[in-house]
């Protein structure tokens, strides 16, 4: 795997050769250009992470394109060498958005961990980028929310294939936030101002879901007195989003497949087929591939439907999650009611930490609903949520101890400094124990101000 694209532009080529065929064994992707006007003409055309310019060139100096370079792409981490090094060069190079200043002959060791270092900072800068981004991914009462890394690559896809027509297939159990998903994807798309149309098949008999899917015309069947368009031509433009497609009847399903390659529709009782533009999206909780091999999914159907798959995980499996869902749910439920937020007890968080949550987000939702409801005083306690005993999980995610509920920073400080403890210090060891990025390893560890591992 290649540790990021990267430009050389320098005219001398001795130096270029050795740089390119040094950071090539190092494994990055180079493309070398002898002047300067080459390496613009290879920027416009390409995203390059790193560049390496030569200060004193033919046509325009090294800093003269790394203004160009940066206007092209501002990401780019760039480093000037140059034979003539000077405080004053050096200061105007990094003024000018250049990361890093050699001098000729440059150490290939002191490159290597400046382009390291160049290449973690950039990742740390797009990672708060998107951070900042996709968690505040909200459409009014609308919110995907989670700090967890798994609810962030779910965002992360959302946000790629929004731009794109394709067809996506959004899998998890019930109550996962399926809808919110495709939602998400509409109003990220070039198709936001347009309809947005649900349907959940699950929730209509076969007869009456083919008329929703499809309209009719006047006379159909008894009781059409006029005609009616059904939710794909209402979508017409829009996104279409069909929820729990693993229950649709088989006949509907060759109909279905139909719409989706001809982009053509046939209302009830018509003689002739509407043309439609339509996004479609689906859902289901249910194992479509064992669907396939029982005889009850299509094959055909079930591949131009999986163009592209979301997978959302169920919340037992993004348990740093809770705290920021249950402090949504508890303000706006509070909010809707006139009173004011009550707090979590320290019991009644640790119970929400250690139950499975089978109903998941969902479930989430109406247990706090009730219990902001009914809570008699200030406080949510156990009792207050409901939560049924068998459906906790064997493995317990106990909460450090003391007599009231800390923030969730400080608890999560907390476990952080106890991971990287148990294992040295060691970052990349520790990232991995808590699943997630060492980038996001580091900033958490300024963001916390964790004054050891700082000093590492």
């Amino acid at each position: 795997m290649s540790k990021g694209h990267l430009l050389i532009v320098d005219d001398e080529a001795p130096q270029r050769e050795m740089l390119a065929g040094f950071l090539k064994k190092e494994g990055y992707s180079v493309t070398v250009c002898d002047r300067p006007s080459e390496g613009i003409k290879a920027a416009e055309g390409k995203l390059f992470d790193l560049g390496i310019l030569d200060l004193r060139m033919p046509q325009m100096s090294g800093i003269e394109l790394l203004v160009k370079l940066k206007e092209l792409n501002p990401e780019m981490q760039v480093i000037v060498i140059t034979a003539f090094g000077t405080v004053e060069t050096a200061v105007d190079a990094l003024k000018k958005g250049a990361f890093h200043y050699l001098t000729k002959p440059v150490s290939l060791e002191e490159l290597k961990v400046t382009l390291q270092k160049a290449r973690e900072g950039q990742l740390l800068l797009a990672e708060n980028k998107f951070l900042k981004e996709t968690l505040e991914v909200s459409y009014k009462d609308e919110l995907i929310l989670g700090k967890s890394e798994k609810i962030k690559e779910v965002l992360s896809l959302v946000a790629r294939v929004a731009k794109s027509n394709s067809t996506v297939l959004i899998l998890g159990e019930s109550g996962t936030g399926k809808e919110l998903v495709a939602r998400a994807i509409h109003r990220l798309s070039a198709r936001a101002q347009k309809p947005f149309v649900a349907l959940n098949s699950a929730a209509l008999p076969e007869t009456l879901l083919e008329s929703e899917l499809f309209g009719f015309e006047k006379g159909a069947f008894t009781g059409a007195v006029k005609s009616k368009p059904g939710k794909f031509e209402m979508a017409s433009g829009g996104t279409f989003f069909l929820d729990e497609i693993g229950d649709l009847p088989l006949p509907l399903q060759a109909k279905l497949l139909r719409v989706l390659e001809t982009q053509e529709i046939e209302r009830l009782g018509a003689t002739g087929t509407v043309k439609i533009d339509v996004r479609f999206l689906a859902a289901t909780h249910q194992n479509l591939e064992e669907k396939v091999k029982t005889k009850t999914f299509r094959e055909d159907l079930y591949y131009r439907l999986n163009v592209v798959s979301i997978t959302i995980p169920p919340l037992r499996e993004r348990r740093e999650d809770i705290a920021v869902l249950a402090e949504h749910f508890i303000h706006k439920f509070s909010s809707q009611m006139g009173k004011p937020s009550p707090s979590l007890t320290r019991e009644a968080f640790e119970a929400m930490l250690n139950y499975g949550w089978p109903g998941n987000v969902r479930e989430l939702e109406n247990a706090l609903e009730r219990a902001a409801l009914l809570a008699r005083g200030e406080q949510i306690d156990v009792e207050d949520l409901k939560l049924k005993a068998e459906s906790s999980p064997s493995e317990a995610f106990p909460l450090p101890s003391g007599d009231s509920l800390e923030p969730l920073e400080v608890i999560e400080k907390q476990h952080i400094r106890k991971v990287l403890e148990s294992v040295g210090w060691n970052f990349s060891r520790a990232a991995e124990i808590l699943g997630i990025h060492r980038n996001t390893l580091r900033l958490k560890i300024r963001e916390y101000g964790i004054s050891e591992a700082l000093n590492e």
